[in-house]
């Protein structure tokens, strides 16, 4: 029997923070009680004592896997220093997103996906990964090999999350095409005259394999049991979809409008955390804080900066009248452990999972300062 005594902490539960002391053993949470009498275990010095953190979609593992253009670092070694990086922001559950459906401007192939899931896999078996890593996929339906992509995963079961997206230009997320051009012109260093190109072969490949390729994968997650996530909607008709399609969680929602639709017909709704910190989208869309100020906020994503999700959790309440810390961290533990089907997680509860990190806060900056997975410490 393993035991692990966290004493004179601020422990953040779902609802209150409460002054006291969490005991964990053989890696669950057996007892949260007060201060009185405990004179063993480890002093947080009055730290926070919050759940750790669950994270959903994060495309911050493919930056350690490729650094540079051409530039291919061995996928065990990428998926170490990404886990390292993870787990010291505070997350002990990760979905690590890989992108399925390719095109010729990427500097990525569908082999380098079944790479970077395979050293996954071997981290998790081998016990050599801090956080506990599942596999999102994340769906480009408009591209040709989108289900060829998605076929090469059947085995693969810790796939817990598949999104269906769609990055053509004047639509969803890149509505304005002028958000389009920066993002994709100014990263591709393209000619106007090769952008309209680019801009009119990729309008043709959404208009010839968007729509089959999401009935054919969210029958195929039905199946398998795999959440469905849908993303950038940006009308009520994308909404309509979203729910004949059978998605649970609406990812990065670009209006208030699909927002509040999706909320309203009982989706979870998903926003960037890095939207929280800027305060603004960097696509010039919904501002996660006006849906937060609206109650129509559910998960938070650190989607390309692994630290920004303790960091929105810790800020949100400042920015949002009426939040408060508890609920601005299940947006970050609870919420997003619920959506994915980790009920053993997310929230400091007697029989959950001990996964637990001590933050203290300076200059309204968290600072994690350790981190525990199922009692064990991590960072």
């Amino acid at each position: 029997m393993t035991e692990l005594l966290l004493k004179n902490a601020r422990i953040v539960l779902e609802d209150e923070i409460v002054e006291g002391s969490v005991l964990i053993r053989d890696g669950l949470i057996v007892d949260i009680g007060g201060n009185t009498a405990v004179t063993a275990g480890d002093d947080m010095e009055g730290d926070y004592v919050i759940p750790g953190l669950v994270e959903l979609h994060t495309d911050h593992l493919e930056g350690h896997y490729a650094p540079r253009p051409k530039v291919r670092w061995n996928p065990y070694a990428a998926v170490q220093a990404h886990d390292a990086q993870i787990c010291a922001s505070g997350i002990t559950t990760v979905l690590d997103a890989l992108r399925i459906g390719m095109d010729d401007e990427q500097d990525m192939r569908s082999e380098d996906m079944i790479l970077l899931a395979d050293a996954i896999n071997d981290g998790c078996r081998s016990n050599r990964l801090r956080a506990d890593h599942y596999l999102h996929l994340r769906c480009e339906v408009s591209a040709p090999d989108c289900h060829e992509g998605f076929v090469a995963f059947d085995d693969y079961d810790r796939v817990r999350l598949v999104s269906l997206m769609d990055h053509a230009p004047g639509q969803r997320q890149f509505a304005r095409m002028e958000a389009y051009s920066t993002y994709y012109q100014g990263k591709l260093k393209m000619s106007d005259t090769v952008f309209r190109a680019f801009c009119e072969r990729r309008i043709a490949e959404s208009e010839a394999n968007s729509n089959r390729h999401r009935i054919i994968l969210s029958e195929a997650c039905r199946k398998r049991g795999i959440v469905l996530a849908s993303h950038d909607d940006a009308t009520l008709q994308h909404v309509d979809e979203a729910i004949e399609q059978g998605i649970e969680v609406a990812e990065f929602p670009t209006t208030f409008e699909a927002a509040k639709a999706s909320k309203e017909a009982g989706l979870a709704v998903l926003m960037g955390a890095p939207n929280v910190v800027r305060g603004s989208s960097h696509s010039g869309n919904v501002a996660a804080s006006e849906l937060a100020s609206h109650g129509l906020l559910d998960i938070l994503s650190s989607d390309y900066i692994p630290f920004s999700l303790i960091q929105s959790a810790f800020c949100l309440g400042d920015m949002v009248e009426g939040i408060s810390l508890p609920q601005a961290i299940k947006m970050v533990s609870t919420n997003p452990a619920r959506s994915s089907g980790l009920d053993d997680r997310g929230a400091i509860s007697v029989g959950k999972r001990g996964d637990l990190v001590r933050v203290a806060v300076d200059h309204q900056i968290p600072i994690v300062r350790t981190v525990w997975r199922e009692g064990r410490r991590v960072v």
